[in-house]
């Protein structure tokens, strides 16, 4: 490593830990064996650059990233495995489960699913008449419904598929089949060593959660060390010059896009300054991604898709042809940067249908959800902003104009649509006629 940036055989193995957080010796074996190799000099890398902890368990054969933020995204978080591709976010029932699951587990390291079914629902039922957990019944008795039953086996199932995903458990049949079959003899399994290698914060009573507004839970629990009362609970101090460029650097490579205006100074925004900007270079370039670069825009992708779990702009998704004739349409806008409505957007999808009237033949009569299916595609790059009141309304950043599309209706000629910037090129898909019953 030269001064505080990373030698190149480490970059895939950093950018791997700066996406999912962890590297397993089953999954990614080189990786692992790069990043146990050069431990002190990602440790030291992580450290310095975003004040993130790595933590390297040889015997559990894992290696851990806590990234911490305090401006925590959204539209982040654990997401329930569906059918086709990756679900909606866990909701609280399933998380709360995840829990439950890790304390009978580490109590008893296998066991079966009745008897954890059992054990978690008797935890609840000795917390629910305090409100501190949910009832948790898994058979329909009187007073209690079979689709509330099979509700909550649905939320233990999603629990146990989010750690079978992670490495912590291991199980000998399909999870799925349990939902409906209560009889189900499937065995879990913990890996104590992952189990002892879960993240957790420090306990909320030494943190005083109770004692402070819930907007100022999450810079309490992001917080590098247990912080005094009043530095925790004096929400009006202007952040550190390091606070500020720790924040920016963990945006930079952890959302799709920043905004270096967002920046809380009286002076100038620290990707405006000099060093900030030269720092946040060498940044994002030892780690092998590449940067379009506005004074008013940071868009940061990773050319080999490593280190990204978007695939914007490529796939023949109808919802993603839909927001690449979006996008094609944004800059050309009267104003570009004006409030976008949902009516306005279902213009430029129903100009595409009048040329190519088979194209997105599923959403015949309900283009509206087509319309909020490719604005949510675009919202999820950074390209658009959600209104806070008006869930009908977008907001254009400045991310659209370093874009170049060009939506030819081909079926068989692909439609170059890439940022103006030569770093970020990609090739989308053009918008193809789609036939009612095919998927397209």
């Amino acid at each position: 490593m030269s001064g505080l940036y990373l030698d190149a055989d480490l970059c895939e193995a950093a950018r791997t830990l700066a996406l999912t957080g962890r590297l397993r010796a089953e999954c990614d074996p080189e990786y692992y064996r790069a990043a146990v190799k050069g431990r002190h000099d990602l440790t030291a890398f992580f450290r310095h650059q975003f004040g993130w902890t790595l933590e390297v368990l040889e015997v559990a054969e894992l290696v851990r990233l806590h990234k911490r933020r305090v401006d925590v995204p959204a539209d982040r978080g654990p997401r329930l495995e569906r059918g086709r591709g990756d679900g909606p976010l866990a909701p609280k029932d399933v998380l709360v489960c995840v829990a439950l699951v890790c304390e009978q587990l580490w109590r008893r390291s296998r066991m079966s699913l009745r008897e954890l079914l059992q054990a978690i629902a008797h935890v609840c039922a000795s917390e629910a008449r305090q409100g501190t957990l949910p009832e948790f019944q898994v058979v329909a008795p009187d007073g209690v419904g079979k689709q509330a039953a099979r509700r909550n086996r649905q939320h233990l199932v999603d629990a146990l598929k989010l750690l079978v995903a992670e490495g912590t458990i291991t199980v000998d049949a399909d999870l799925d089949h349990a939902v409906d079959d209560e009889d189900s003899d499937l065995v879990v399994t913990a890996a104590r060593d992952r189990l002892a290698a879960k993240f957790s914060s420090l306990s909320p009573v030494l943190l005083g959660l109770d004692a402070l507004p819930p907007e100022r839970h999450v810079a309490a629990l992001s917080a590098r060390s247990l912080l005094d009362r009043e530095d925790v609970t004096d929400a009006g101090t202007p952040p550190s010059l390091e606070d500020r460029r720790l924040r920016m650097m963990r945006r930079l490579v952890d959302d799709p896009a920043t905004d270096p205006g967002d920046d809380q100074t009286e002076g100038s925004p620290y990707l405006h300054t000099l060093s900030g900007r030269e720092r946040a270079l060498n940044v994002i370039g030892s780690l092998g991604y590449a940067a379009a670069v506005r004074r008013d825009w940071w868009q940061v992708t990773d050319p080999t898709g490593v280190g990204t779990g978007t695939s914007f702009p490529n796939g023949r998704r109808t919802e993603r042809q839909a927001a690449l004739a979006l996008l094609a349409a944004l800059p050309h806008r009267e104003d570009p940067m004006a409030p976008l409505p949902v009516s306005e957007v279902l213009g430029v999808l129903e100009k595409a249908r009048e040329k190519l009237p088979r194209w997105a033949a599923a959403y015949s009569g309900r283009l509206s959800a087509l319309a909020r299916a490719a604005a949510a595609e675009l919202v999820a790059v950074g390209l658009l902003r959600e209104d806070r009141e008006d869930p009908g309304i977008w907001h254009p950043t400045p991310g659209i104009h370093l874009w170049r599309v060009r939506v030819r209706p081909s079926a068989t000629t692909k439609t170059p649509g890439e940022p103006s910037d030569a770093g970020l090129a990609q090739d989308p898909l053009p918008l193809t006629a789609e036939i009612p019953g095919i998927p397209s």
